[in-house]
């Protein structure tokens, strides 16, 4: 039989550390770890941000099919 137990804990040089609460059922058992990660991801960039980072440099007015051009 199969038991899910679930905490959050450090990992400390290399090791996993469990929680008192869980020390004593846990011992001597072999068990079966999988490890969830919550990545750092940053914010999917827009149009704007990336206009604001890399301006288009254009000489004159543009008609709305040329500025739409330069978009594709």
């Amino acid at each position: 039989m199969l038991e899910a137990l679930e905490f959050k804990t450090k990992i400390q040089n290399g090791l996993i550390q469990i929680p008192d609460e869980y020390k004593q059922e846990l011992g001597g058992d072999d068990i079966h770890v999988i490890v969830l990660v919550k990545k750092k991801t940053s914010p999917k960039k827009d149009i704007i941000d990336e206009l604001t980072e890399k301006p288009v440099q254009v000489n004159g007015i543009l008609s709305r099919e040329e500025i739409q051009a330069l978009s594709v």
